[in-house]
Formats: C-alpha cells, structure tokens, sequence
C-alpha cells in the first residue's frame, strides 16, 4: 500500500458523489391530502395570500389584553348556549295551563313563554344549567367587555389609527344592554314582566310621540301577545347578527392596524415584540377559550341566578316594588330614582315627563355619545396627529385619568341610588335623606375624585422623576473625607430607566392673535380660544420626563448621591449613552 492510499482510494469517490442530490423524504398521505385540498381551495378562493398574512400577524404578551378575549369568548358561548335553548323555548304570550312536573305551578294560567322556559328548567336534561351558563355568560360578556374598555380608555389605545375601533366598541357595550334586557324578558316571569311595564313607561315619557311608540312595539295596549315573538326575534336574530358583525370588524381593524403593547425592551412605534397567530398565540388562545367556559360552567352548576320557578308568571297586579334590573341596567334606573318630581310639567296641552325620560332614554345614549366623540376631543385639543401604537401608564396623563375616575364615581353614585328603597329598609333609614346624599354625591363626588386621581397621579410622576435622577436609596450612609455624610443610591438599569422617560412631554397650547396686523377678526378666533383653555386645563401642571440634559446635570452637580457604578455624565463618552437612553429602547441582549 501506498503512503498516502487512504487518500487516494478517498478521492475518486467523492468526486464521483459530489453532484448526488439527497433525496427528500417521501411526504406522507395525509399531509399530501390536506395540501391538495389547499391548494385546490386557494385556486379557487385565493385565500392562501391572506391567511397567511393572518396566521403570521404578532400578538404582544400581557394579561390586560386578555379581557377583550374573554368579552370575545363569553358571547361565543351565548350563541352556543342559546341556540340550545331555542329548540324548546316557546315565544308566545299565549295563555295555558300548567301541568308539569314542578308541583308549586301545577294548576296555574302562565303564558306559553313562562311555562316552556320552566319546561326547559325542570325536564328537559342539562336544560338548567344551558340556561344559567346562557346568563352566567352574558353578565361575563358584558362585565368583560366594560373592563376591556376602561383598559383602552386609561392607557390611551383609543387614539390614532384607532378610533373607529374605539366607536365600535362604544356601540357594542350599548347594544349589550339593549341585548341582555331583551334576553331576560323573554321568560315572561313576574321579575321580567315588571321590567317590560317600566320600559313601557318609559317610552311614554318621550314628548308627543311616547304612546305611538308604545302602541307600535306592544302593537295596542299593554301587555298585549305581540311583544314576546317580538323580543324574540330582536334578541335571537336582529341584535345577535349586529353584535356578530361589529366584533368581526373591531377583530379585522385589530388585524389590520398594528397591535398596542406597552413601552419596554425593544418596543417602538414601528415594531410589535411577541408571539405569531400560528402556533403559539393559536394554542394559548384555544386553552383560553376552554378555561373561560370551565369557569362559566363552573358559575353556572354552583350559582342559582334567576330563579323564574320562584317568581311566578308575570301579573300586573302583585305589588313587586322591591323588584331590581339586572346590575347592568342599575345606573338608570338609579338616574331615574335621583331625577326629582318637578322635572313633570304640562305645556301646551301636553305632559312632558322629563323626570322620566332623562334617566330612562337619554341618559344611555348621551353616555355612550360622550365616550364615542372623547378621542376626537382629545387629539384636537392636543393637536396629536400621530399614530400611537404604545400605550400610556395611566399616571403619565393625569387629566385624561382623572376624567375616567370622575366619570366611573358618576356611575358608581348611579348604581347605589338603585337599591336608594333597599338601603332605607335594611338600615333603617330614611329613604328621602338616602337620595338628597345621593343627588348631592352626583355633582360633588366626580370633581373630588378627579382632583385627588390628578394629585396621585402628578405625585407619582414626581416619584419617577427622582427615581431617574437619583436612583433607588440603598439605605447605606457614606461619610466623606471632609466630614460630609451622605446616602449611596444606586442607578437604575437601563431597562427600568426606559420605562419612566420614553413617553412624550406635554406642552400648553399658545394662543395666538385673535386679530390679523389690520386688526381683522380671526374667524377661529373663538375655537382657538376655547382649544387653549381646554389645553391649559389638560397640560398646566403636566411634569414632563427627565431629559438627557437634566439626567446628565444631577449626576454632574452631585444631585446623584454618589451613584454606585454610575457613569460620569459630564464625561464625553457618557454622554451619548444617555441620549440614546432616552431616544431609543434598549434592546435585551
């Protein structure tokens, strides 16, 4: 054997099998099944391109974000659930007789309604608990969607590109309503027929045109047999199909605009750091839906809500006063409490009832107006035009956070002068000095409220301020060679840092001229003004994040305590760091 024939008997084999191309492994039956069927779907459909698109789009990671999807989940689980019931609900206020198997009701006159809803109770299998997972989830639907809203009102998500999102979902919460009052009316119990009387009232409150409203929708007096099949048809068909379609265009708009995430490590206006659609946010998002419907289910077999059996059919002549609305619907019929008596007066020969229809049917759709119209408010009395896909800390915008606690106390005085009769019964108290505290607290609570959120607010600012400045207190006294004693602090990371300066300073706006050089009249003049006093009340005494150059001065003049491992601002090599420190997040290693 030759020295060098291990080499050489070597070579001419790989030069034989340099070209060879490894063949790929046989793709198995089923995914060559599956990927027919897509590719003849996509030939005829087109939908590969965009879904695609969908399966690849980023969700960020944080736990507030899931109180949209369990709004999103519970109202899937109202649709499952009271597709279930409509095989045996009967919407008919046709009179019969009760011979069931629940003994109490045997022998009594009940509309078709009461008796297959108590039918649907008591002898239908599992039918019990679909009703009460059908209630469980619409209370979830409604308190999970109110809670997704404060999220997005408080942390700014409602601002450029999304306030059409931001209306749609003003116009779902109010369609709640309208949907769950609907809901809980259907049985035609004494509880829900009590409530279609009030709501029957309440339309006759509306000037000149009250009774034919009323006589339209009953279609004649009250009660009448028409308004069951027509609830019916408004909360199984008309409101279930709106509700379907805004949510598809409020998850479509979520799509197509960038998701909101809040500031950190590697987060800017222009990027969304966390997980793809597909597989990951899929997954979590399937376990979710599980774990929202275990937990209604769980309500549901453990918590009795809306006992009809224990009501009776409804009868206008029982005297039901202590009756309540679902809690949703408490704040009006607390306005309605609260409106005094003096608002009913007679003009020109006809009653108008503002005492009434101030609470019953204005107060709902102003409120949700108001909510509707604030971004539009905001960016032009901010002049903020930009695209904001970071959120706010609600304390970096004092005013617009006191605003939405003033307005949660308005509601929250609302929902106790609901129970006002309860309150006065069970305190012994007296009903009259319950709801002069009340009325009072409408007008006197929010301003208060407001002011004391602005202070914390301003007061926590201030605390990040000096956070920056000086850092975090490490408790250890350093005395000096001169005698001098002083604390240590101890810097923070850059990543902490990043969180407490990166949003935006605020500045008032400047009025300018009302009048031109030849002593012409702005035809703004009068908008520019009122757009600087309203600038004055959001941004006077706004505290605006430390800058590089008051970062660098503290360390520079001392104002740092002698920060451990600090770097020396005034320095030249530091100087650049801070800068970027605050133009740029940091990026995680």
């Amino acid at each position: 054997m030759s020295s060098n024939g291990h080499t050489g008997s070597a070579d001419p084999i790989d030069r034989l099998r340099k070209d060879d191309v490894t063949p790929e492994a046989p793709t198995p039956g089923g995914l060559k099944a599956v990927g027919g069927v897509a590719g003849w779907l996509d030939d005829r459909t087109g939908a590969a391109k965009p879904v695609g698109y969908l399966m690849k789009k980023v969700f960020p990671e944080h736990w507030s974000f899931m109180l949209g999807e369990v709004a999103m989940y519970s109202m899937i689980i109202c649709l499952l659930s009271g597709t279930f019931l409509t095989f045996w609900f009967v919407p008919s206020a046709g009179q019969v007789v009760y011979d069931g198997s629940y003994l109490p009701l045997r022998g009594i006159t009940m509309s078709e309604a009461f008796r297959s809803t108590v039918d649907i109770s008591f002898d239908i299998r599992g039918g019990l608990l679909i009703r009460q997972i059908h209630h469980w989830a619409a209370l979830m639907f409604i308190v999970a969607l109110s809670v997704h809203m404060l999220r997005v009102f408080f942390t700014g998500a409602f601002r450029k590109p999304r306030e059409i999102n931001w209306v749609i979902g003003c116009i779902l919460s109010m369609l709640a309503l309208i949907e769950g009052f609907a809901g809980y009316s259907l049985p035609d119990d004494l509880l829900s027929g009590t409530g279609l009387r009030a709501a029957e009232g309440f339309m006759r409150s509306v000037p000149v045109l009250g009774s034919y409203l009323s006589f339209a929708l009953f279609d004649g007096p009250f009660p009448g047999e028409a308004i069951i099949p027509r609830l019916f048809s408004v909360h199984v068909l008309l409101l279930p199909a709106i509700l379907v379609g805004l949510f598809t265009a409020h998850i479509g708009l979520v799509f197509v605009h960038k998701h909101t995430q809040f500031p950190g490590p590697g987060r800017t206006n222009d990027n969304v750091v966390g997980f793809p659609v597909m597989p990951v946010y899929a997954a979590k998002a399937g376990g979710f839906f599980f774990i929202v419907f275990g937990v209604i289910a769980l309500i549901s077999g453990l918590v009795t809500i809306n006992p009809i059996w224990a009501y009776g059919p409804y009868d206008p002549s029982p005297v039901t006063a202590g009756s309540q609305p679902d809690w949703y619907m408490g704040f009006a019929d607390g306005a309605l409490r609260l409106l005094p008596g003096w608002l009913e007066f007679t003009a020109f020969g006809f009653t108008f009832s503002f005492n009434v229809m101030i609470g019953a049917i204005l107060l709902i759709p102003v409120m949700y107006g108001l909510m509707a119209v604030y971004p539009f408010l905001e960016k032009w009395v901010t002049g903020d035009n930009r695209e904001h896909h970071l959120l706010d800390r609600p304390r970096n915008n004092p005013t617009r956070t006191g605003l939405g606690m003033a307005g949660l106390t308005a509601y929250g005085v609302l929902m106790f002068a609901a129970g006002n009769d309860l309150m006065a019964i069970k305190l012994h108290l007296s009903i009259n000095d319950i709801t002069h505290i009340l009325r009072a607290a409408f007008f006197i609570a929010p301003p208060i409220v407001f002011w004391v959120t602005k202070r914390i607010c301003l007061s926590l600012q201030r605390k990040d301020r000096d956070l920056v400045l000086h850092g975090r207190e490490t408790g250890r006294i350093i005395r000096t060679a001169d005698g001098k004693f002083f604390e240590q602090h101890e810097p923070l990371d850059e990543f902490t840092r990043w969180n407490l300066v990166q949003h935006d300073p605020h500045e008032v706006l400047t009025l300018e001229r009302a009048t031109d050089e030849h002593g012409v009249a702005s035809p703004t003049a009068r908008k520019d003004k009122a757009r600087s006093a309203l600038s004055r009340f959001y941004f006077t005494d706004s505290i605006n994040p430390v800058t590089p150059a008051e970062l660098a001065a503290a360390h520079h003049d001392g104002h740092g305590h002698e920060s451990l491992g600090a770097i020396e601002a005034g320095s030249d090599e530091s100087r650049p760091a801070l800068e970027s420190a605050h133009r740029e997040p940091p990026k995680r290693p």
